[in-house]
């Protein structure tokens, strides 16, 4: 009951313009959501606010604090960082294209379509209007791209659509001065920069980059003589400052405003930036043939500029002298966003085609970070026994596995020609898929290579998955010949094929504790199969509707399937008796197509699930399909315990429960209407076919927007998180570890004083039992720590055996976070020793328990062989050196 969103796999990066803040963390937009990754500790997490739709913008305040984050709808929200929690919202009233921090953190410059906006920046306390708008400018005369701030945050440049790029002063005099303006461009300006003088740290020069790959290097340069009026508005001949020599502080100059009235300027505006020459002085081109210019990033210490283009191509260029220092494709899409970190030392590209982030030093060559998401959506996830790693599979052909811990993708497996259906984790390092393409392949986890294949006489498309508990039978269901394939593991031959299915068998799954195979198919049944004495089936279920899919309990016991009526029915497969029904056509409703011609609650079609899992000690089960929907029920009881809305994301079908009769127009929705002005290559197409080639019974085709859908659902042997493989990616959810404890269990003598009181009479047995009883982990643990070695075999006999499980909970925990291991290791050798009958008995329940024991033993396992291997290695070079003479 108590999982929250953890994380967001299997897509890093989907568009918009990502950062690195306090030099190592790399925050990069995922859809409506934002993640952060440390390069440092190889970690990456997922935000879990959301915003309407997805972000096309974000900034981060100079100190790291605080993160700007605007969507699609214009909607910002001000995030805190480190509590990660919403502190402000806002909406603009124009499509924002950029948006940037001043440097001292007290103003965020907004380029709201043709406006520039000044805001106050909000801080810690709390406000009725905490965004309060300093200053508009007017005087750009198309969309504004791109911003920068001065150092000393008094100036800014904006790159405008109109091809020039003007820069502001905010410092506000008795008379409103127009800005300077840079002309010369014929193409949008898509950069505009600040150059420093190294030595005073005072703007020397600006450079602008336009989309045609042109960069123009300005510098200022201060004007001797009298004021005289310009020949233009805003040329760049244009005299608007003055600096004689001799008594010029003492003379006011008069001169003639463009305006036609006269007026003071006095020696304060003199040297403003604004009213100073500015000469352009080179012009430099990229020559990259055709390709448009399409991110850009300059750091002012190194006075280097990195170019990303529409090829794929990113170059870095040391200026002001225009060198190229290095040029390289490391995509074959558009480079989306493309920035430095604080040093300058890594640069950070992003290709939203191709859901890729690129971080790369440089100075070496080297690749600090590398992570590619799935390009269309993830089809199957599996996770291993240990609950460590996660496995993806999805429709571009492609298997990536990940560490649940950090989120990182550490292998990727492309052998596949066609999309990948399914899953599964075998005991011993060991993964299985199967695919479209009519192979089953096996997959070294320690040597990264397939090992084997399994194929068919003739080419099979399979699309369900299933082995035996010691791993030696292999079985596959297929989608064109309505057939289950087995073979042996350890030969690879075919042994049988398994016929008797009328339609595509979507559910295979082997019973935990027998050789038996069930089987789900379209043809309204599940079957029930002895393989290994090839009786064929034993057993059949007939359903009134197709059956989507097909699950066991952990025990063996029970078998759930689910129906194209939205029903879940569990049945006793050893007494073939239907056990009971739940009927969640109306928990899974929920979201209108816009396609749709009915209401979500009135329409009928669709509304399924298509993916169950048990969790791991049976007690409730997942169901998700087509619907923004997850459901949680209760077996024993069959209510309804909780809804997950997996997503509030606008830009995906689905997610309204009622359309906007504003957006309907003769030709359809008006979301559905291409528009041939805009840009499809600024983040992902829009997917208009499943490579499946199918649709299920009862649904929609996507026509031009990604429908919210969950395709796959999987909990962890530990049963401490759950992986829902949805449209966005792995939505990955974990157990909340906040403060829970059951009132029953307690009285007025439980309280924490008392068991503190207990620890200092030496009462290790009494007080340990009250923390359990309390449920308090910080009391739990000191009271574990309070026992002495020679007393943990008499405290363990004492612990009833309802408190085994949270003391389990608690010793796997410790196991992995605190460094007195062989402590811990006896623990757990005397609860196993003196609890071992019980816990037998009663396996079922301590289940997830149990293996987050064993997950934390095998993963600290691993770190001392490592350390271990490595000592050894060291131990022996240095005996075999020939001591110094």
């Amino acid at each position: 009951m108590n999982y929250r969103f953890q994380n967001l796999l299997g897509a890093p990066y989907k568009g918009g313009n990502a950062l690195v803040v306090n030099n190592s963390l790399l925050i990069s937009p995922v859809g409506n959501r934002v993640s952060i990754t440390d390069l440092i500790k190889s970690e990456t997490v997922t935000l879990p606010s959301q915003s309407s739709t997805n972000l096309r913008r974000i900034a981060a305040s100079p100190d790291g604090l605080f993160l700007l984050a605007i969507d699609e709808n214009n909607r910002c929200q001000f995030i805190n960082l480190p509590r990660r929690a919403v502190l402000h919202r806002i909406t603009f009233k124009h499509p924002v294209a950029d948006a940037k921090f001043s440097p001292n953190g007290k103003f965020i410059a907004v380029a709201a379509g043709k406006l520039l906006q000044i805001w106050r920046s909000p801080g810690f306390r709390k406000e009725f209007f905490p965004f309060e708008l300093i200053r508009t400018f007017t005087d750009c005369n198309d969309g504004i791209t791109s911003l920068d701030w001065s150092p000393d945050s008094d100036y800014l440049l904006a790159g405008s659509k109109d091809l020039t790029a003007r820069l502001f002063c905010l410092k506000k005099s008795t008379k409103y001065s127009k800005p300077f303006l840079f002309l010369g461009h014929r193409d949008v300006v898509v950069g505009v920069f600040f150059g420093t003088d190294k030595k005073t740290n005072k703007v020397c020069k600006v450079y602008t980059v336009s989309r045609d790959g042109a960069i123009f290097t300005w510098v200022c340069s201060e004007m001797d003589g009298d004021f005289g009026e310009p020949e233009s508005p805003g040329t760049p001949e244009q005299g608007q400052g003055n600096n004689e020599e001799g008594g010029s502080d003492k003379r006011v100059k008069k001169r003639k405003n463009f305006d036609g009235k006269d007026g003071a300027l006095d020696l304060e505006d003199r040297f403003q930036l604004h009213k100073l020459k500015w000469e352009l002085i080179k012009k430099d081109f990229f020559m990259q043939d055709k390709a448009k210019t399409a991110a850009c990033d300059y750091h002012r210490g190194l006075d280097m500029v990195v170019v990303g283009f529409s090829n794929g191509v990113f170059g870095l260029y040391q200026m002001p002298d225009f060198v190229c220092i290095q040029s390289m494709s490391k995509s074959s899409r558009k480079i989306t966003t493309a920035v430095f970190n604080d040093l300058g030392n890594w640069v950070t590209i992003g290709c939203a085609r191709l859901g890729q982030l690129l971080v790369w030093e440089w100075k070496s060559e080297t690749s600090i970070l590398k992570q590619q998401g799935h390009y269309y959506d993830v089809n199957c996830v599996a996770y291993s026994p240990d609950s460590q790693l996660l496995a993806t599979g999805a429709d571009d052909n492609k298997i990536k596995v990940w560490t649940v811990s950090s989120g990182f993708c550490f292998v990727n497996f492309p052998e596949h020609t066609n999309a990948v259906t399914a899953l599964h984790f075998l005991p011993r390092n060991c993964l299985l898929s199967a695919s479209l393409d009519g192979t089953v392949r096996a997959w070294d986890l320690f040597r990264y290579r397939n090992f084997k294949t399994f194929t068919t006489p003739t080419s099979k498309q399979f699309v369900s998955l299933a082995s035996d508990q010691s791993g030696e039978v292999i079985c596959a269901g297929t989608l064109d010949s309505f057939e289950i394939f087995v073979w042996s593991m350890k030969t690879g031959r075919l042994l049988d094929v398994l016929s008797g299915h009328e339609g595509p068998v979507h559910g295979l799954v082997f019973s935990p504790t027998n050789a038996t195979l069930a089987s789900s198919s379209w043809d309204k049944t599940v079957r029930l199969w002895d393989v290994f004495e090839g009786k064929g089936a034993v057993e059949t279920f007939p359903h009134t509707h197709d059956v989507l899919t097909v699950v066991y309990r952990p025990d063996g016991k029970q078998l759930a399937c689910s129906t194209l009526d939205g029903h879940i029915h569990f049945w006793d497969p050893i007494e073939g008796l239907l056990m009971y029904t739940i009927e969640g056509r109306r928990d899974i409703a929920g979201g209108r197509l816009m396609t749709d011609r009915r209401s979500a609650a009135n329409s009928t079609s669709g509304k399924c699930f298509t993916t169950l899992c048990y969790s791991a000690d049976g007690s409730y089960i997942l169901a998700g399909g087509n619907s923004k929907y997850i459901c949680m029920y209760d077996v024993a009881d069959q209510v309804l315990l909780r809804r997950f809305q997996i997503t509030h994301n606008l830009s995906l079908d689905g997610v309204l429960d009622v359309l906007n009769s504003k957006n309907m127009t003769e030709s359809g929705p008006l979301n559905l209407i291409d528009d041939d002005n805009s840009d499809t290559e600024e983040g992902v197409d829009k997917q208009v076919t499943n490579k499946l080639g199918y649709d299920l019974p009862g649904s929609l085709p996507n026509h031009g927007r990604p429908i919210i859908r969950t395709k796959c659902l999987r909990i962890a042997p530990t049963g401490r998180s759950w992986a829902a493989a949805t449209t966005e990616g792995v939505l990955i959810y974990s157990m909340d570890e906040s403060f829970i404890f059951d009132p029953t269990d307690l009285d007025v003598d439980v309280t924490p004083e008392v068991i503190d009181a207990a620890l200092k009479e030496n009462q290790s047995s009494r007080a340990l039992i009250l923390s359990l009883r309390l449920n308090e982990d910080s009391l739990i643990k000191k009271c574990i720590f309070g026992v002495s070695p020679v007393d943990i075999p008499a405290v363990a006999s004492s612990v009833p055996f309802k408190y085994i499980q949270r003391l389990v909970e608690a010793l796997a925990y410790l196991l992995e976070n605190c460094q007195h291991l062989e402590f811990i290791l006896e623990w757990c050798q005397e609860l196993c020793k003196i609890h071992g009958y019980s816990i037998q008995q009663n396996s079922r329940k301590l289940y997830p328990a149990l293996k987050s024991l064993e997950k934390a033993h095998t993963r600290l396992n691993q770190d001392l062989a490592d350390t271990c291997n490595s000592n050894l290695y060291r131990l022996q070079y240095l005996c075999s050196a020939s001591p110094a003479k």
